[in-house]
């Protein structure tokens, strides 16, 4: 009989408490050492507010026709910087009715993003198929969607994230990577962005003050 990992279970106010065992602290240093930025020739611009919603990113932006901007909620002063550039914006989230303002360049839809599609998700791939013709070019993509980003991007095809020149992507849940699984998750992503993409700007979460894993200093 095949022997497994044991997991112990405990109950606690009637819920079921699955604890996972730990990850391999070789194997977190060896994915932060791979996530180190690599030098630019353009230098960093700052894109959006001066504070959340803010982002820095190589200044290259010229001739990009379109941002991807799954994740809405109340805050959009990036995407208006980016339509002040020309961009058409296609934004995507379900747990608003809308932008907050309005603007000609924006193309809402009332979905979230996710790996299968109904009345209330779609992929990623079908929100870029369902880009207008006459919007072709280069792409951006800012992406902020709570934690739905690793399973979007291990989603999405090779051929849609080659499509964006640039992406900005709010990466959450990091601590989790503590544990094997997520680990694996968070892990497999990074592996396949790079196959497509540099690394050239990390920002950590500056909100709350870093907590001590072992010996890693780290952010939520």
């Amino acid at each position: 009989m095949r022997r497994f990992v044991k997991r112990t279970f405990e109950y606690l106010s009637g819920y079921r408490v699955w604890l996972e065992p730990p990850s391999d602290p070789g194997e977190i240093r060896a994915l932060l050492r791979s996530l180190a930025p690599v030098a630019v020739t353009r230098p960093l611009v700052r894109l959006g507010s001066a504070n959340d919603g803010g982002y820095l990113a190589p200044d290259d932006l010229e001739d990009i026709a379109v941002c991807v901007s799954p994740g809405v909620s109340t805050e959009v002063g990036f995407d208006l910087a980016m339509a002040e550039r020309g961009m058409e914006i296609y934004m995507a989230d379900a747990s608003v009715e809308g932008p907050p303002v309005q603007c000609p360049r924006f193309h809402f839809y009332k979905k979230f993003l996710d790996v299968f599609e109904d009345e209330r998700n779609l992929r990623l791939d079908t929100l870029c198929v369902g880009i207008a013709p006459e919007h072709a070019g280069d792409r951006m993509l800012q992406m902020d969607i709570e934690g739905a980003e690793y399973r979007v991007l291990l989603d999405a095809s090779d051929e849609v994230l080659r499509s964006f020149r640039i992406m900005i992507i709010e990466f959450h849940h990091l601590d989790r990577m503590f544990a094997a699984f997520p680990l694996k998750m968070i892990r497999a992503t990074f592996q396949k962005l790079m196959r497509t993409h540099h690394i050239v700007h990390i920002h950590p979460n500056n909100v709350c003050a870093p907590e001590v894993h072992g010996t890693l200093p780290f952010r939520k």
